[in-house]
């Protein structure tokens, strides 16, 4: 990956032989490599089988996990914040587990309509809830560095299943629960 760094420099006119360029093929492979590394991981490392026996079969939400990923267009990073919600059925998931499911899938080349809904299938199938909801909230470099350079858009994405999709009441109380932030 390195030598095709030093090519994109070369080829956008810059000498790689300039003190600060010098390490940059380097440094940009690694930059790269960890922006990607979701591609490494698996859902199941991460979660590591750290599902809990619970009785609780109310909404169990995970607010504001900050996300970081690159635009499958652009290469283009985007960020956000990513919530989670899910109606547990004889199991919870383990706290940490929810936001390292949410790096398995943004830290590779996205969209974020797809990464919303690989994360919201991915906790259902771990925990086997009953219902999963996740909206991701995020501001694309690609809509603002380029193209039509607009500073404030936030893209907002939804993902619901099973009673998240079903039952109008559990929507709306995951959604009043966002609402709820200080």
């Amino acid at each position: 990956m390195e030598k095709h760094w030093a090519e994109i420099i070369k080829s956008i006119g810059e000498d790689l032989d300039r003190p600060g360029l010098i390490d940059t093929p380097k440094r940009a492979s690694k930059a790269f490599e960890f922006l990607t590394h979701g591609y490494g991981l698996s859902v199941d490392e991460v979660v590591n089988e750290a599902l809990f026996p619970s009785e609780s079969s109310e909404m169990v939400l995970v607010q504001d996990v900050e996300l970081y990923s690159l635009c499958e267009h652009h290469l283009l990073p985007f960020i956000g914040k990513c919530h989670v919600g899910y109606l547990p059925t004889g199991k919870v998931l383990g706290l940490s587990k929810v936001a390292r499911i949410v790096d398995v899938f943004a830290r590779r080349l996205q969209i974020q309509e797809s990464l919303t809904t690989q994360i919201a299938q991915t906790i259902m199938d771990v925990t086997n809830a009953s219902g999963v909801g996740v909206i991701i909230e995020a501001r694309h470099m690609c809509m603002m560095m380029r193209g039509v350079e607009k500073q404030n858009s936030m893209m907002k994405t939804s993902a619901m299943l099973g009673n998240f999709r079903s039952c109008q009441a559990t929507r709306d109380e995951f959604l009043q629960i966002l609402q709820l932030r200080t």
